[in-house]
Order: structure tokens, then C-alpha cells, then sequence
């Protein structure tokens, strides 16, 4: 058995002062993809940046900005290789993607932009899952076997959320986004969580810290393991794993047989 962890850790300095990062290893996943770590190399704690306790240690920094993205892989096996880029420069710069490939599977561990504020962030965003698609369908026909994961920032159709009505014109909901997922899976990538769940309610991995919404479970499910359909009769189980605390968003967990 393969367990792979993604969790989007809102600030990798800050799980690993609150105990969580700990913890996180303590349940001894194969593999631990994480997002949003917003810390470049210099930053991070020893234990952190070198590990001592089995895992190797892969990261993609952003290199424009400071506090902000980033992206990591800890894994018990030494991948074959590891890869940072999709070989667009503005899509690279901000620390969004690390893939490493094994010898049954290759994973991409990636954190989208969140496309709120200004509009051209929203533009970003949909470039960004545009030229991610096209990287992920030209790497798939050489390599069969492809895992997803990370912060997909989308709520893919209204049982992915908790007031889809209310949301319907906010960012993270909107119709172009939901139909870039729509686009996804039209490509062969399934939605491993839907794949054993399709109508399951009220599973999210994402909750608003300033109005307390994890108390009331007014969340969002954004957080996503994609696989190829080749892949995807591997996976033997997907647990949305919303006991664990630390971050705004819970970690989601695939076991491979």
C-alpha cells in the first residue's frame, strides 16, 4: 500500500510551530505533498529543510515574491526525478508546481491561484488551468499513470460547497472556473473523491477563518486528488481528513494498493 497526503498548510512555518507538521508525520504517509507553504529555503527550520527522519525533501519557491505560494514534496522513497516548471515563465516564477515521478506513477503536487482582487488575477488564474491542462494531457501520453493533487481553488458544482447560491458570482464558484473542471474531466482525469463519492454532502476541505465557518461546516471542497482513468483502478480508498486541524484547509489522503 501508497499513502499520499496533499494539504494546504497556509504557511509551513506556521503548522510546524503549532505542532500540526508533526503530527502529520507522525501518521508516516509515503508521500506528503503540500501547498501554500510561503517560505523560501533560508526560512524554513532545519528539521524542515533537512530532514532527518526518512523523508527526502523537495520544494518550489516563488521567485518574485517573499511569504507567499510555494509548494513541497516529502517522500519516504527518492523519486526517480523531480521537476518544478511547465516551461511558461509567468507560470513558474510564483512557486505553484512540483511533480515527481516514480517508477509506477508520476504525481503532480500543484497550489492554483486563488484568481480574487484585481482582474487580471482572474485572467492569470484561467491561463494558468488552460496551460496546466495542456501540460497534463502531453505528459500523459508518454506516461500512463498521473496523479493530481493540491488547492485546485475551485468548488467544482454546488454540492462542493455549502451556499452555492450565494457564491454563484464569487470567485472560486464561477461558471468559467467550473467549466475548466467540467474540461478536465472531459480530458480522462477523474475526481478520485466523486469517483467513491458521487453524491456524498457536505465533505469539504476548506473553511473561512474570520467568520469561525469550520464550527458550522460552511465550507468549500477545493482541495482535489485527479487521476488518470490508467491510475485511477489503483486507488483503493480517498478520506477527506477534516479532524485535522492547523491550517484553514484539511488534508485529503489516497491509498494506492
Amino acid at each position: 500500500m501508497t499513502t499520499i497526503i496533499s494539504w494546504n498548510v497556509n504557511g509551513l512555518r506556521a503548522v510546524h510551530r503549532k505542532g500540526n507538521i508533526q503530527e502529520m508525520f507522525q501518521m508516516k504517509p509515503d508521500i506528503l505533498c503540500l501547498q501554500e507553504t510561503k517560505s523560501l529555503p533560508e526560512q524554513l527550520p532545519d528539521e524542515l529543510g533537512h530532514l532527518k527522519n526518512g523523508y527526502h525533501a523537495y520544494f518550489h519557491f516563488p521567485t518574485e515574491k517573499k511569504g507567499y505560494s510555494g509548494v513541497a514534496i516529502y517522500s519516504k522513497e527518492k523519486p526517480i526525478k523531480v521537476s518544478r516548471d511547465i516551461g511558461i515563465e509567468k507560470m513558474d516564477q510564483e512557486g505553484r508546481l512540483i511533480m515527481a515521478q516514480y517508477k509506477d506513477f508520476i504525481l503532480i503536487n500543484i497550489y492554483f491561484p486563488n484568481g480574487g482582487g484585481p482582474a487580471e488575477r482572474l485572467r492569470y488564474k484561467l491561463d494558468f488551468f488552460d496551460h496546466f491542462l495542456e501540460f497534463a494531457d502531453k505528459l500523459h501520453m508518454e506516461h500512463p499513470n498521473i496523479i493530481l493533487c493540491g488547492d485546485f481553488n475551485v468548488a467544482h458544482t454546488p454540492v462542493d460547497l455549502a451556499r452555492p447560491k450565494e457564491n454563484e458570482t464569487h470567485v472560486g464558484f464561477l461558471p468559467i472556473e467550473r467549466a475548466w473542471v467540467d474540461k478536465l474531466i472531459k480530458h480522462g482525469w477523474a475526481d478520485v473523491f466523486r469517483h467513491f463519492y458521487p453524491d456524498r454532502k457536505d465533505a469539504y476541505t476548506y473553511w473561512d477563518q474570520k467568520t469561525f465557518a469550520r464550527e458550522r461546516n460552511v465550507g468549500w471542497r477545493i482541495d482535489y486528488f485527479f487521476a488518470s482513468k490508467e491510475v485511477l483502478k489503483k486507488i483503493k480508498s480517498v478520506e477527506i481528513m477534516d479532524k485535522v486541524y492547523g491550517s484553514d484547509h484539511c488534508p485529503v489522503q489516497i491509498t494506492l494498493k
